[in-house]
């Protein structure tokens, strides 16, 4: 193809595609590594044998048996809950639904899940930022004093990539000061992690309330695409406008439903159980590395750790086979690299190559000032 119908194409598309830097997801980063921690999944593949044959037929938009299983597992009605081509399409579907292009906004409170801006950006909403706390809880007066204009607000708890819960006194602080203004997104999907942390209680009581929730994580589905929006159903309907015709694919349906049934719900949280320990396991071990400036507590399936010289650890590590998350671009998080729990023995890869690298510096201090890796989350 010539360059000037290259240029032409070019000149077609919308400009804020034109000027979009998409989500670089830890598919697109590459690498050649044999442990991969870079993408918050489980390391060992769940089996599952497909009992539903009917491939010629169109499936349901909104499979019964999987709506059913998770209403049951979630804890409210068939007719709060939507299913989805992952949680990401929950994100895009309330934005579609609820913002006008060019003239609503979206808020979040970075450092958060990269999703919430590029989705924002590629319909043409503005994506309105609150920064968190050195803390990383949220900052509820600058939230109220931005929210001109927001019809959408995303909490993501436990966040992504810091791992903490976000106190419920905030979440509905935000709930409060958004009635009859804005919908409020919680993303719950490492909630499995923390059950107890949940706000699905709280759906009757916040009629613009939506939680999203996702398979890829404690049950460890991500290559199937599925994830859930909880909320009341006036809400639902209004997605439901907006939902592709066919969501789920038969054998997506189907698999899901076999992880929601009872049987599957135990090993889920047998698995839970298991990632927990080799969690804390890591963050023990984590700590008694020089080159580990800090190892920060986790309700989720990944740590958060900060290094004295994270460019270094990373290509380290990568060049050993050891794929981690660069986190350095995101505010507040310099010298930052995130890593998956995986199995025992993939955390004690990365235990072992940490160990010989050397502490703090005034060279490795100013490395993480000025890290030259520039990733999304």
């Amino acid at each position: 193809m010539s360059n000037e119908n290259t240029l032409s194409v070019q000149a077609l598309a919308r400009k804020n595609v034109q000027e979009l830097t998409p989500y670089q997801s830890a598919r697109r980063l590459g690498g050649n590594g044999d442990v991969w921690l870079n993408a918050n999944e489980y390391a060992i593949a769940p089996q599952f044998e497909l009992t539903q044959q009917t491939f010629n037929r169109y499936p349901e938009c909104q499979p019964a048996r999987v709506i059913n299983r998770y209403a049951a597992y979630a804890g409210v009605d068939p007719e709060q809950v939507l299913v989805s081509r992952g949680a990401d399409e929950g994100i895009e579907l309330l934005i579609r639904a609820f913002c006008e292009p060019g003239k609503d906004a979206i808020l979040y409170c970075p450092p958060t899940y990269g999703m919430y801006s590029v989705s924002a950006e590629t319909i043409g909403v503005e994506g309105r930022t609150v920064a968190a706390k050195a803390d990383w809880s949220l900052d509820i007066p600058a939230i109220e004093a931005a929210l001109d204009g927001v019809k959408l607000v995303y909490v993501c708890s436990p966040n992504n990539p810091t791992g903490n819960i976000i106190a419920p006194d905030e979440i509905r602080a935000v709930l409060e000061m958004t009635r009859g203004r804005a919908i409020v997104a919680v993303d719950e999907a490492y909630i499995e992690f923390c059950p107890q942390a949940t706000v699905s209680g709280w759906l009757q009581e916040y009629p613009h309330l939506a939680i999203l929730r996702t398979l890829s994580k404690a049950f460890a589905l991500a290559g199937l695409r599925c994830g859930f929006t909880l909320a009341n159903s006036d809400l639902i309907g209004l997605l439901m406008k907006v939902i592709a015709p066919y969501p789920l694919s038969t054998p997506v349906a189907d698999i899901a439903a076999q992880a929601l049934s009872p049987e599957g719900l135990a090993i889920m949280r047998q698995r839970v159980t298991e990632v927990t320990n080799n969690r804390e396991w890591l963050i023990a071990e984590l700590e008694k590395c020089a080159c580990v400036e800090e190892a920060f507590a986790s309700d989720t399936n990944y740590v958060l750790v900060r290094f004295s010289a994270s460019s270094t650890v990373f290509k380290n590590l990568w060049d050993q086979g050891i794929i981690l998350r660069d986190q350095n671009k995101q505010p507040g998080l310099s010298g930052c690299l995130r890593i998956t729990i995986g199995t025992r023995a993939e955390l004690q890869r990365v235990i072992t190559a940490l160990q010989p690298l050397p502490g703090a510096t005034a060279t490795t201090l100013n490395d993480n000032q000025n890290s030259p890796r520039k990733e999304h989350m």
